[in-house]
């Protein structure tokens, strides 16, 4: 049988909270046992799926998507190393755009520190004329529609 875990326990092992824990629970992303009190006990094989939950979080998959993968590992066992990497090799294309995201954000940022007016709608030297709106809704030069040059 496999050691279990008290919520104490995977707290501190997890450096998750317990209000997140019983939340993965009822979401069905991990599952505990219930001791005759009706205390949870975590099945040790439970600290890889919270890992798992809080680093594909970091990289950007929302707790659905995270659900959808984790159901994609054997049961009946304990999953492998293997079974671990085959969720996550398809992450890679999804972190170069994270990393591409955040220096959209960052060049974006430091252009209206700059400048001062903080606003693209009035701002003459990022957005004359408010040629940005002509390229659709929303941040269009976070999302690296920077060429104003063809409007």
């Amino acid at each position: 049988m496999e050691p279990v875990l008290t919520m104490q326990q995977m707290v501190r092992r997890s450096g998750v909270e317990a209000s997140a824990l019983r939340y993965y629970e009822s979401l069905g992303l991990i599952a505990a046992e219930r001791s005759g009190g009706g205390q949870r006990r975590f099945p040790r094989s439970m600290l890889r799926r919270v890992a798992f939950i809080v680093f594909a979080q970091r990289v950007g998959l929302s707790l659905d998507e995270i659900g959808r993968e984790l159901a994609k590992l054997p049961t009946g066992r304990v999953p492998k190393g293997e079974d671990w990497s085959r969720l996550s090799e398809n992450w890679t294309s999804r972190i170069d755009e994270r990393i591409a995201e955040l220096r959209r954000l960052k060049a974006g940022l430091t252009d209206c520190i700059s400048c001062g007016c903080l606003s693209l709608d009035q701002c003459a030297l990022s957005n004359p004329d408010d040629r940005a709106g002509r390229l659709g809704p929303g941040p269009r030069y976070w999302l690296g529609q920077r060429s104003m040059k063809t409007l």
